[in-house]
């Protein structure tokens, strides 16, 4: 994906199966290759590392720390990474993302705790998407990722989370065309919902 256009869109569609070459490369130990992999990924996982921390816990400096930190464990990986297609890779890069981030916050609630003397705890604000649909929401939505497929779940992510139209997720996920992405993603989305509804809260 060309990621390295900060502040634009997703990537052009001719710079997606460049992925897996790259990873390929990685694994064989080039340093090039890491360098490009970074440059493609770090604006798209800091917009959606933006999302996903609280408006405190949303600095700059902050984010691109989460960013770096996500793509140094990634890479360390990459020998062990399988990457069948472009749409596992940035998956296992969210993972990678949302587990640095809930780090962070468990790390600044602890400081938030000490520093508190006779203040009654507040709750941490709510990030973007907990705004959006409900913190309690937001932990069925991560349940439900979690009781899909693996193609499912890299379909919404990549549609979802990370606003890719459906010709790149085609081509991320070796779609024959736009509209088989289409499908798949409305199926994704239909067993998502499934999931939700039979696990009201």
């Amino acid at each position: 994906m060309g990621l390295d256009r900060a502040g634009q869109g997703p990537p052009a569609s001719a710079d997606l199966g460049a992925t897996v070459r790259l990873l390929a490369r990685a694994r064989d130990g080039d340093d090039r290759a890491r360098e490009q992999l970074c440059a493609r990924f770090i604006p798209i996982l800091t917009r959606w590392a933006h999302r996903r921390l609280p408006p405190g816990g949303r600095g700059l400096a902050e984010t691109d720390d989460l960013v770096q930190v996500t793509l140094l464990r990634a890479l360390r990986h990459v020998p062990t990474f399988e990457a069948r297609r472009e749409g596992a890779f940035l998956a296992y890069l969210r993972t990678i993302l949302m587990n640095s981030v809930r780090e962070e916050l468990r790390r600044s609630r602890s400081l938030a705790r000490r520093h508190e003397r006779a203040e009654v705890p507040r709750e941490p604000a709510p990030s973007e998407l907990e705004r959006l649909i409900g913190r309690e929401r937001l932990e069925a939505y991560e349940r439900g990722l979690m009781s899909l497929n693996e193609e499912q779940r890299e379909a919404v992510l990549l549609r979802i989370e990370f606003g890719l139209s459906h010709q790149e997720i085609a081509e991320a996920l070796s779609k024959p065309s736009p509209n088989a992405a289409r499908m798949t993603v409305a199926r994704a989305l239909q067993a998502l919902a499934e999931h939700l509804d039979g696990h009201e809260l």
